[in-house]
């Protein structure tokens, strides 16, 4: 897989813009994402996950059942707001005159309209940082010294530089594609700064990355989306990965800035062939379905905006797409209980016409009857209480929260 993330020239540009730019960008509610050291991507980990990604659910199957990379998630890994205005806009034909006021004329001079896509790399060359990429054996403070010297503003205007700022980090980390080019109808959610951290980025980052693995699943050379928030959300659940948690980061939020992904010399010659193995053995009771269990509300002030949202069946919007958060698949991860799935590995998959799940351990069928105006899932789960079973039914409410009954028997 070959990852179009630049994040390292992401995070050392944002450090080398003057405070009241980064204060502005911060504000705009991506100051913790950008927080977070750069560190290696796990590509042969990141190829054995995207392959286990069903569009049918959305979400990944695994030998164990579904699972999912929720809000919560997003919030705590990440620090970016899920609760705010949803990001959604009307297409244009042509944004030549918006690029020009947005983002400054020399966007547009020469080009012929209608304009509707703008080049990543001219943005990094208004800036004087076009090709500047971090060598294999430069450290982050070296590249930092490279890119500090080269930054040149201008005579631009402050909201100018953050905007074409911004709209890198856009296109090469927080929306980032297959492409070297990005639509400019993201350019326009930067037209009042001042507002735009009232939108949920973070929502709208997990519906982007929703959209793309489909496509990336199916064999192709480069993926998109948050990459490295999808690799810590791996290594939180089922950590087989290269990634360490540090010592003397326990505190830090976001829970990104917590781990290390070092290259280890030891694993160079790892296959995603040898990932997918190890993750068809991976022992069931070590997933972890509650990592945050010991956090506190009062030092993620993202989580406590967005926790009202984090029981509740969403739709995740970003401008032209609409992804849905099936979280009946996952409610392990609120605390509740849910029968373990035995999921054939990934070559025997069951793909059967009429949507049924596979057989649970102890021979009964979980069913799901899912549709996109609302859903419904009835299963038989083990309650804590050792002698008694709960046959619990997950209803969404037409207010998108999960409505829980029980009826229990004895045995």
């Amino acid at each position: 897989m070959r990852s179009r993330v630049t994040w390292d020239l992401c995070w050392e540009w944002y450090r080398a813009l003057p405070e009241t730019q980064q204060a502005q960008i911060a504000r705009m509610g991506f100051g913790h994402l950008l927080s977070v050291r750069p560190f290696h991507l796990d590509v042969p980990y990141l190829d054995a996950l995207r392959e286990r990604w069903e569009e049918d659910c959305k979400a990944f199957i695994m030998p164990w059942g579904h699972m999912i990379p929720t809000l919560e998630d997003v919030a705590y890994l990440t620090g970016l707001p899920v609760q705010g205005e949803p990001i959604v806009g009307l297409e244009r034909r042509d944004y030549h005159d918006d690029i020009a006021e947005l983002l400054g004329p020399e966007f547009v001079a020469g080009r012929r309209r209608p304009i509707r896509s703008i080049l990543l790399g001219s943005l990094s060359e208004a800036v004087g940082l076009r090709g500047r990429r971090r060598g294999p054996l430069e450290t982050l403070d070296e590249f930092y010294a490279g890119v500090r010297g080269a930054l040149d503003l201008g005579d631009r205007s402050e909201e100018r530089s953050v905007r074409i700022f911004v709209s890198y980090l856009f296109g090469r980390l927080l929306f980032a594609t297959q492409s070297s080019q990005m639509n400019c109808k993201f350019v326009l959610l930067l037209r009042d700064l001042a507002q735009a951290g009232r939108y949920a980025w973070g929502a709208a980052m997990l519906g982007h990355l929703f959209s793309l693995l489909p496509s990336s699943s199916q064999r192709s050379q480069s993926t998109g989306g948050l990459t490295p928030f999808l690799q810590i959300w791996g290594y939180t659940r089922f950590p087989m990965g290269r990634g360490t948690l540090v010592e003397g980061r326990q505190t830090m939020v976001p829970l990104m800035t917590r781990w290390e992904v070092a290259l280890d010399p030891r694993v160079t010659d790892r296959r995603a062939g040898d990932l997918r193995v190890a993750l068809d053995h991976y022992p069931h009771e070590q997933v972890v379905w509650t990592p945050y269990a010991g956090e506190v509300d009062a030092s993620h002030p993202v989580v406590a905006a967005g926790r009202p949202l984090f029981d509740r069946h969403l739709l995740l919007l970003c401008l032209g797409t609409c992804e849905v958060l099936y979280l009946e698949l996952v409610v392990r991860t609120l605390g509740w209980h849910q029968p373990a799935i035995e999921v054939p590995s990934l070559g025997e998959r069951d793909t059967r016409a009429n949507g049924s799940l596979p057989r649970t351990g102890t021979g009964e069928r979980t069913t799901a009857a899912l549709s996109r105006t609302g859903a419904r899932v009835e299963s038989r789960c083990y309650d804590r209480r050792p002698s008694s079973t709960v046959q619990r039914t997950w209803r969404i409410t037409r207010h998108g929260t999960l409505d829980v009954s029980d009826s229990t028997g004895e045995w």
